[in-house]
């Protein structure tokens, strides 16, 4: 039971599906706090989007020796390395009719946010022969990171909102909620940094670990989730059902970056901390559930 369990969980979490999940989850955050309808078009973008960026981050990294990578998510990505080819194909192609489903400013967004990701990835650029992409650009890789979750998950619906006339959200709370979820997604994304802190070393990449040294970093992200929760106690109506449901995910996430190291294992990292961008829609939604249940 426990080998077929693994072999799940694998499955879920290294081909990126899982990730993909918890894009559609944050997406369902933003369309439930501001109470609107998801929209399934939008959905269905961030799903396949989400998948054939991660997906195709990771097979262009290819190490020469994948067989034996203390990594267990890199032994499993080349031990089903056509699968995963696959699915990012597949992926990309299901992308072209949805993205002629959007509005011209959505577009245009999202064509920003692919090349973001791109450069990303890719060592686009050079300097003195030495190649390079946006992740390599000291302290950039955090904020990049950040920003085009933040900027998917809670512009980019509510573009499509304003765009179909069936609410008119102003810019100063589309602002607010992207700068609440940016603090939360860059807070949930330094321990993986933490993990990696003697690698990118290594690889001579500035992240916030290696210039604040490790234990700076947990500080940081502390702070970062404090942001957050002022951020969402000042601008939200009065503490509600929605308030106590996000406030449980911030002490939740906050407990598991304290307790994360780089002895964690793989599932640490991308099944429970990357699962608290799931957690907080299912807290709100089970929330609201209880909520209206008790009522009546």
């Amino acid at each position: 039971m426990k080998y077929y369990l693994h072999k799940s969980l694998d499955f879920l979490i290294f081909s990126n599906i899982f990730i993909a999940i918890c894009a559609v989850a944050q997406a369902l955050v933003t369309y439930h706090l501001l109470g609107i309808q998801p929209n399934i078009i939008v959905l269905s973008f961030l799903f396949f989007s989400t998948l054939c960026i991660y997906n195709f981050s990771i097979l262009i990294q290819k190490p020469a020796i994948h067989k034996r990578s203390p990594f267990r998510r890199i032994r499993w990505v080349y031990w089903h390395y056509r699968f995963c080819v696959s699915a990012t194909i597949v992926s990309a192609i299901s992308l072209i009719p949805i993205f002629f489903l959007l509005s011209l400013s959505t577009k245009l967004l999202l064509v920003f946010l692919g090349l973001v990701s791109i450069g990303y990835s890719l060592p686009l650029f050079s300097v003195n022969d030495k190649k390079f992409g946006l992740r390599n650009i000291p302290g950039l890789k955090l904020f990049l990171i950040a920003l085009v979750w933040a900027v998917s998950c809670v512009t980019f619906p509510i573009l499509e909102i304003n765009e179909e006339h069936l609410y008119h959200i102003n810019f100063q709370d589309i602002f607010i909620l992207t700068a609440k979820r940016f603090l939360f997604i860059a807070a949930i994304t330094v321990p993986f940094d933490i993990r990696d802190l003697f690698q990118d070393k290594i690889n001579e990449l500035k992240t916030i670990p290696t210039v604040l040294g490790e234990k700076g970093a947990y500080i940081f992200c502390q702070i970062l989730l404090l942001l957050y929760l002022v951020l969402l106690f000042v601008f939200n109506k009065g503490i509600d059902i929605n308030f106590i449901a996000l406030t449980i995910t911030i002490v939740l996430a906050g407990w598991l970056i304290f307790k994360s190291n780089w002895k964690k294992n793989e599932y640490y990292y991308f099944f429970y901390l990357d699962g608290t961008m799931a957690l907080q829609y299912v807290l709100l939604a089970a929330s609201t559930f209880i909520s209206n249940s008790i009522s009546f």
